[in-house]
């Protein structure tokens, strides 16, 4: 049987992760912080080991021990990266890191942005993530240390996942909002517009890559796109307020909820084209954001009471 390492379990993209590979046959390791998550991670499938990414020599003899390591932790953890490199280095086995497209986000205000990249468009990114596509690149080029690397960079995520964690970030952060204010909410004029997929469509971008993946490959993760008022009408719509939105003024959200999720993510662009996953073979077909928004998945946790 083939082994899995996966760091992130009790999140969102991991646990999902991980419970695919667990069906798919392999015998899965997860890193775990938190005690009181172990039983309920070990019930998914997944077998917890108690650390975190500044353990740098267990994840190192977790990786060793592994046949394939996936990294969604931290996107932005450069030492646990380095650790599991070095776990891998020279075995030739897999290992799949996991990012995000804010590395092409602007500092947004809730405006439009006619920005699109493939996964080939150069690109500078804001100060704000310069570390973190430095990240992905040393993942990438950490194929010629004998490992099989590749990054797989989502958008916004949406959907139920399979593991512990069942709801994503960004749109129950706007549900949230919305109830608090009777009306679905956008940060500014709400015209900025944020590529997205559904949870399964990308757990199963995952199990393609590990499949079929050159070494030191990126791939972007999207299946459509929305404006940001248009999700908020969505939102409005399935809490029952029907289609009227207000406007949250960026300086408030930024109070609010901090300048990576006000700023860099719910006011701010990310407009990619999956061209490489698409080109491997990978066929998303689950419902899109809007409709999934209105109908789908958050109904029962954050629907009309």
């Amino acid at each position: 049987m083939k082994r899995a390492f996966v760091t992130g379990v009790s999140g969102y993209i991991g646990g999902s992760v991980a419970r695919r590979l667990a069906q798919d046959g392999f015998a899965v390791v997860g890193l775990v912080r938190d005690p009181a998550a172990a039983a309920r991670i070990e019930a998914t499938g997944v077998r917890p080991v108690l650390g975190g990414l500044d353990d740098a020599a267990l994840l190192q003899r977790l990786a060793g021990e592994a046949d394939v390591v996936i990294n969604t932790a931290d996107s932005d953890h450069r030492p646990a990266i380095e650790a599991l490199v070095a776990g891998l280095r020279g075995t030739g086995k897999t290992l799949i890191h996991t990012s995000g497209s804010s590395i092409v986000a602007d500092e947004g205000t809730g405006e439009f942005s006619a920005r699109v990249f493939t996964d080939d468009t150069p690109n500078t990114p804001i100060p704000a993530k310069v570390a973190r596509v430095a990240i992905d690149r040393r993942v990438r080029e950490a194929a010629g240390e004998g490992l099989r690397t590749a990054v797989i960079c989502p958008t916004m995520i949406y959907g139920r996942g399979t593991g512990i964690k069942r709801d994503s970030i960004q749109v129950p952060m706007l549900i949230r909002a919305a109830k608090e204010r009777g009306a679905g909410v956008h940060i500014g004029p709400g015209r900025n517009i944020w590529s997205n997929v559904h949870i399964d469509d990308l757990v199963d971008l995952y199990a393609l890559v590990l499949e079929k993946a050159e070494p030191g490959s990126f791939f972007f993760a999207e299946n459509g796109e929305a404006a940001l008022a248009d999700v908020a009408r969505s939102i409005g719509r399935m809490l029952g307020f029907g289609d009227r939105t207000v406007e949250w003024p960026l300086v408030d959200a930024i109070a609010a909820l901090g300048v990576e999720a006000a700023s860099l993510g719910l006011a701010s662009n990310s407009r990619v084209r999956a061209t490489h996953a698409r080109a491997l073979g990978w066929q998303p077909r689950r419902i899109g954001l809007l409709e999934d928004i209105e109908r789908g998945s958050y109904r029962q946790d954050f629907g009309p009471q």
